[in-house]
């Protein structure tokens, strides 16, 4: 594998938990963000081996893309985020064709952070938008309504461009027309890139328990396939190219930074819960923010597990991640980037898909067909 050209950046800090959420998080404790920044910079600098302001091969990584993910990154405030821009641009060299991604609370952009995020290169705003119904963001338990969206897009264009939108379907109570709205109010804003994501009730979170005691209807699988189906065909004729299951985008404009991960390259992963893909390891960061804190200020490690990857697993992951594409994979650069032929890895596996309609392959490109798109999953179940 090649050193990596991307770093992901997990900030934890949110100003509540909603109730869909099991990302690694803290809520309402915004006075850990000083010593998180402290702990950050010392796993960077453990990460690149840097010892005295010197780096070990004599100059900073450049980079290809940064993500700062979340929680919410601009849960910061103005002089933290400057702070945390300044550890990346301190420790990695930035090009002007470096992809600067931040994700972002509509409620929580003043005009100040814009201003800090624009001044550091960022070039990439993701609006975790997930409504434009002021009673279905009440229902998801997000603290923004649909003005502050506009007011919010309105405000963040006069400095960054490049504005990503997410949104979320199959929500209980949501109607396909109120969904069909949603896309609308998304399109009429202008945005160069549309993230659609259906509802999932995971383990662990409020409205997993609240499904289970039946306080909490789920969409039901048609329902949430129709509206799956009505954002494939409204963006598209509206001018995004879907590139990913979940990923619309304009010309010019997809995720390079998601494409890392699709692709099977290396990142950097850095921040509690971060993963991180390199020297065929994946590394995963203590997901406990107080965890990840208190052992790296000691000097203690803050990966908490290590997977590993043999060269058939890491085949296999590749195979599956490439289909989540639309681009699919062809064979040749499968061979050359894994040392597998796919007939050989899983022959049967993909003539058994194709049987089912769920995969097609079209001059030595393999992809999943439109009816494979609504069943990804099986798929990949199929293929690992």
């Amino acid at each position: 594998m090649t050193d990596p050209r991307s770093v992901y950046i997990h900030v934890p800090f949110c100003a509540h938990r909603c109730g869909y959420c099991d990302f690694t998080l803290v809520a309402g404790k915004d006075h850990l963000a000083d010593k998180y920044l402290e702990a950050l910079t010392i796993e960077i600098d453990r990460s690149l081996n840097l010892v005295d302001g010197d780096f070990e091969f004599g100059s900073k990584p450049e980079l290809d893309t940064v993500f700062f993910g979340g929680g919410t990154p601009t849960q910061l405030s103005a002089p933290q985020l400057a702070r945390l821009c300044g550890i990346v641009h301190d420790r990695f060299e930035l090009t002007p064709e470096t992809e600067f991604s931040v994700e972002a609370n509509p409620a929580r952009m003043t005009d100040e952070k814009i201003a800090v995020l624009a001044d550091a290169g960022v070039n990439r705003i993701s609006l975790g938008v997930q409504s434009f119904d002021d009673a279905t963001l009440t229902m998801l338990e997000r603290d923004h309504r649909r003005v502050d969206v506009f007011d919010c897009v309105e405000r963040v264009r006069t400095r960054i461009r490049n504005i990503s939108l997410d949104l979320i379907f199959a929500v209980p109570g949501q109607s396909l027309e109120l969904w069909e709205s949603t896309l609308q109010s998304a399109i009429d804003l202008s945005p160069t890139h549309l993230s659609t994501y259906g509802l999932t009730f995971e383990k662990g979170t409020a409205f997993w328990t609240r499904r289970e005691k039946g306080d909490l209807p789920q969409a039901a699988e048609e329902v949430e396939r129709r509206m799956y189906e009505v954002a494939m065909s409204k963006l598209a004729a509206h001018g995004f190219h879907q590139y990913e299951i979940s990923s619309f985008a304009r010309p010019g404009f997809r995720c390079q930074h998601n494409q890392i991960y699709w692709s099977g390259k290396t990142y950097f992963g850095f921040g509690p819960g971060a993963a991180s893909l390199m020297n065929n390891e994946r590394r995963q960061n203590h997901r406990s923010v107080t965890t990840w804190i208190n052992r790296v200020l000691v000097g203690e490690s803050a990966i908490g597990d290590v997977e590993e990857l043999d060269p058939e697993s890491f085949a296999r992951e590749l195979l599956v991640l490439s289909l989540r594409t639309n681009d699919g994979v062809t064979r040749n650069t499968f061979k050359e980037q894994s040392g597998f032929d796919i007939t050989d890895l899983a022959g049967d596996s993909i003539n058994r898909l194709m049987d089912e309609g769920l995969v097609e392959e079209i001059d030595s490109t393999i992809r999943l067909t439109y009816e494979g798109r609504f069943l990804a999953d099986t798929v990949a179940g199929e293929l690992l």
